[in-house]
């Protein structure tokens, strides 16, 4: 009887750790952006209506947020996903729960063409790059950060390569 009870006892504590584990992982640090009525490209405010957005202070990557340009695109967005710079943008995975940012959707139409991606703002915070993609013909967009080089070589232990600067002091 008493091996029944230590059975039951084991599947129940690997039962509630996982879903603790599960809900930490996906939920508990996360909270919703609201107010959001305008978003900073490449240093030009540009408006936006039918904002979502979810950020944590536990990490930068956090970051995910979809919305609609409240007007036509911007020449100064059009310029940004000219730069080399957008090349690096690739869309990270949201929560499930967050429905509107579909990463591997995003991914696919910025590489057929039907959406374009602008570095939005470098280094901030230090060692992450935010990015916006925007559809074009719909003006639906999508806002996320990344790791960018800088941070990736302090992550690693490496020194910061040339023009980052140096690391803030924790």
């Amino acid at each position: 009887m008493s091996g029944r009870v230590l059975t039951l006892g084991l599947v129940l504590f690997a039962v509630v750790f996982g879903a603790a584990l599960w809900w930490f992982q996906t939920r508990a640090y996360y909270g919703e952006m609201e107010g959001v009525t305008e978003i900073e490209i490449a240093g030009v405010s540009v408006p936006v209506e039918d904002w979502r957005g979810i950020d944590a202070d536990t990490s930068p990557l956090k970051l995910r947020a979809c919305f609609r340009l409240a007007g036509d695109p911007p020449p100064e967005l059009i310029a940004a996903a000219e730069d080399p710079a957008a090349d690096e943008a690739t869309p990270l995975v949201a929560p499930s729960w967050f429905e509107c940012f579909d990463a591997p959707a995003l991914a696919r139409a910025m590489a057929e063409g039907r959406a374009v991606a602008a570095l939005a703002e470098r280094n901030v915070p230090w060692g992450f790059d935010r990015f916006v993609a925007v559809d074009l013909e719909s003006r639906r967009g999508w806002m996320w950060r990344q790791l960018n080089d800088c941070g990736a070589a302090t992550f690693e232990g490496d020194p910061a390569p040339e023009g980052c600067g140096a690391p803030p002091e924790d």
